[in-house]
């Protein structure tokens, strides 16, 4: 009994201080309604016929070094109290498969797809025994959203195919191998396309990422590609599963990962991180009036305590829930990665439009003896 009241009366709790919708959550333990912590991380929530679907990585049983199953998905009706729905894209047994256990799977987002009515998947894939040099996106579709999903492919984005914001010469030039990186010279060669030029016959690196569905419809895929070194945004097809071709890259050499877009009055904003792996950094903040640019960098939106290591926290997902917006982070745990903490804020706006975050010592949580 008392495993599923400490559930109901955390949801209670949290519910006195939240944004409307969204319970605030300052990287306590988060348990579902089991009692469990929730263990769904580098993901996002998708609402579909009253009902929100949290979709995360599934990261080992608790035990350090434990592997991961797939992704999991978890259930809601008040953005609250969390039902856990067990594995929805599952990895297996099967040698040489390419969802063989032991590959990586990361930053799983979810989106519906009205001219096909399935539930489409994309998520950064690392093929098993390769490490991070795959550099996959992977798509998988379902008919419910509870899947099971079926994986379609996995590779790298849009072989072949120039950005439309890098000029077609680009593709001719040379650079030398013995560039220093950091340099001057370097940094001018990555602006010029050296990383993109480099990958163009395999298809565009793509790591952290997320799904982007515009007001009109239309979908994009924003990853971290060129190393890391470069975001692309790219345009998907009325399915959702597939490229059209259409893309751009955005700040070459500026090393940004882990993308979280959002549009609020007609503007485009962007929340990402630096790379400095498992460790949390400074955010950054990008904004635009088209999606496929220019973009334009603003100040770190964090502000207060820790502000200059986003609260611990490495962005994830911005919820809107009617006119409120709420930032999804994880605070993550390398030793042991599935007890990882959720970081959830909401998104504040000043008197410019801009965006902000208050640091989680301005919100007070109830506290649950």
């Amino acid at each position: 009994m008392k495993r599923l009241i400490i559930p109901l009366l955390l949801a209670i709790a949290l519910s006195m201080n939240a944004a409307p919708g969204m319970p605030v959550i300052k990287g306590e333990r988060f348990p579902d309604t089991q009692g469990d912590h929730i263990n769904a991380h580098g993901g996002g929530i998708m609402e579909k016929d009253g009902t929100y679907y949290w979709y995360g990585e599934h990261r080992g049983d608790g035990t350090p070094g434990s592997g991961q199953k797939g992704v999991v998905c978890y259930t809601s009706s008040d953005l609250h109290a969390w039902t856990p729905r067990g594995v929805v894209l599952a990895v297996t047994d099967t040698k040489g498969d390419p969802l063989e256990a032991g590959c990586i799977i990361e930053r799983p987002k979810v989106v519906f797809c009205p001219a096909t009515a399935k539930y489409v998947m994309w998520f950064h894939h690392e093929l098993k025994g390769v490490g991070y040099g795959s550099a996959h996106s992977a798509v998988a579709v379902a008919d419910n959203p509870l899947g099971p999903f079926r994986m379609l492919r996995t590779g790298r984005v849009n072989p072949g195919v120039m950005p439309v914001n890098l000029p077609s010469e680009s593709v001719s030039k040379q650079w030398s191998d013995t560039l220093e990186w950091w340099t001057p010279q370097w940094r001018k060669a990555v602006d010029e396309g050296m990383f993109t030029v480099r990958d163009l016959d395999r298809g565009q690196m793509a790591r952290d990422m997320g799904i982007f569905v515009d007001s009109d419809g239309k979908a994009y895929h924003i990853y971290s590609s060129e190393s890391n070194l470069t975001l692309q945004i790219a345009e998907l097809d009325s399915t959702f599963t597939r490229h059209t071709g259409k893309y751009v890259r955005l700040f070459p050499g500026g090393h940004n990962e882990a993308p979280a877009m959002f549009k609020h009055d007609g503007v485009y904003w962007m929340i990402t991180s630096g790379c400095t792996g498992w460790e949390p950094n400074e955010a950054r903040l990008m904004r635009a009036d088209n999606i496929l640019g220019p973009w334009k960098q603003l100040p770190n939106p964090c502000r207060g305590a820790e502000a200059e290591k986003t609260f611990c926290g490495q962005s994830t997902f911005v919820m809107r829930v009617g006119d409120s917006y709420t930032f999804m982070a994880d605070i993550w745990n390398p030793k042991n990665l599935a007890d990882s903490r959720h970081l959830w804020l909401p998104v504040k706006f000043d008197s410019d439009g801009v965006p902000f975050i208050d640091s989680p010592d301005s919100y007070r949580i109830a506290s649950i003896e």
